[in-house]
């Protein structure tokens, strides 16, 4: 103990000059977000030329969306526990690999189980590693000043990957048909893996250096045991309390409404009603530059008013906006289909920060790995939203059913976010 405290309060004398090394992995961890970000909005895109391809049913294809969705979340909580004990490294450049590696076997596939099994499993356990939860890692091990503006531009960085690529990949599709984009973002995949082994460290330590805005050096910790089962525990204890299956339901109801039907149903939603597919990429981009902007609103708000009411807010809004998205569509960009586009993308993402909120709120310490196995749950609800919305377009011929059933479901969430109470302690 007494080593301990001597190392960390001398400092380098080297590691302050020039810029801090952290920004450096700040912008490596970013462009990993970012390719990997890339790869969640691609199977909206690869439905209609696979189902003119191969001849395959649109649920079948959209069953690796979901099942994609479904390992993204699921993976998170333990690719966590995996960095604190191989290092954020090492595992950010495998993850990236693993995406790589996926992306450029689904262009030999030959049947639909090749297609979930490289797109669902492969890049879902990838890009699992690359969420929220590495974000929070990166900003917590190398920034005590500025930490809370590098974890938004990381958890933004995600949508920055769908807005810079999703626009240009629709316009490869259409013109190349859909194997180069694949190719060209298993290429992206693999150059940023390089960039990850060159330039990712783990710790300040690694550098003999302190974190961005320290005044002491800190001594890189030793690596961590028993965390994935700490990460369990918390889940089997979080789920004999009401609060967290209120969170939980929320948070499925809001990955079915947000990402699972939207990122793999929205350009055949568009080309049903004659849109073509740039236009419908350029539009879902468009959501998630207004996604981000209602991220940061959503939790400069949350500072100051009830997460609860401001959840109960969020799903009826987008209640309304789902109701109405049928009546907005047409074969061009109408003003109405710019304003939904503007209302719904704010309400997108601005549900997270009230329920990170109310997880630390109930869960004080375990509060992160609480909110982790939320997004798990928001995943499952995405994974089951994609299959089932495809599916339903494949029996009824219209997605009309598939807006009702999800505004619905949104305000079932609005009036349940109300019911979420903080320990007696918090309300006093």
């Amino acid at each position: 103990m007494v080593q301990h405290a001597q190392t960390s309060l001398a400092a380098p004398a080297g590691s302050r000059r020039g810029p801090h090394r952290a920004w450096v992995v700040a912008a490596v961890a970013g462009a990993a977000i970012v390719a990997a970000g890339a790869f969640t909005t691609v199977p909206g895109l690869l439905i209609s030329p696979l189902h003119q391809e191969y001849a395959w049913d649109r649920g079948q294809i959209a069953l690796a969306s979901s099942v994609n969705m479904i390992f993204f979340g699921f993976t998170a909580p333990f690719a966590a526990a995996l960095m604190e004990r191989a290092g954020i490294r090492r595992v950010t450049a495998g993850a990236m690999l693993l995406i790589a590696a996926g992306a450029l076997l689904t262009t030999v596939m030959a049947a639909p189980w090749q297609l979930v099994t490289y797109w669902g499993v492969l890049i879902g356990l990838g890009s699992g590693c690359l969420t929220m939860t590495f974000a929070a890692i990166v900003t917590g091990r190398w920034f005590v000043r500025r930490r809370g503006l590098v974890t938004g531009a990381l958890s933004a960085s995600s949508h920055l990957g769908q807005m810079l690529f999703l626009p240009l990949l629709a316009w490869s599709v259409d013109r190349f048909d859909w194997r180069p984009p694949v190719v060209t973002l298993a290429l992206v995949a693999l150059a940023v893996s390089a960039l990850v082994a060159l330039f990712l460290r783990d710790h300040p330590a690694d550098i003999g250096a302190p974190p961005y805005g320290g005044e002491h050096f800190v001594a890189r910790p030793a690596p961590a045991r028993g965390a994935a089962r700490r990460t369990v525990t918390v889940l089997l204890a979080a789920a004999r309390t009401g609060t967290f299956w209120l969170l939980a339901g929320m948070f499925i109801i809001c990955g079915a409404t947000t990402n699972g039907i939207m990122w793999s149903n929205w350009v055949p939603v568009a080309h049903d009603h004659g849109m073509h597919a740039t236009a419908a990429a350029s539009m879902l981009s468009l959501i998630g530059v207004f996604s981000a902007l209602g991220a940061a609103v959503s939790g400069w708000l949350t500072d100051r008013f009830d997460p609860r009411h401001l959840l109960a807010c969020y799903f009826t809004v987008r209640a309304l906006t789902l109701a109405a998205l049928p009546m907005v569509l047409s074969s061009t960009v109408q003003p109405s289909l710019i304003v939904f586009v503007v209302v719904y993308g704010l309400v997108d993402v601005a549900t997270v920060p009230p329920v990170i909120a109310l997880a630390q709120r109930h869960y004080s310490g375990d509060g992160p790995i609480v909110f982790g196995w939320a997004s798990s749950a928001h995943q499952l609800g995405a994974g089951v939203s994609a299959f089932l919305g495809a599916t339903a377009r494949d029996l009824l011929g219209t997605y009309d059913v598939v807006w009702a059933v999800l505004s619905a479901a949104c305000l079932v969430a609005a009036l349940a976010a109300p019911a979420v109470r903080a320990r007696r302690s918090d309300r006093a």
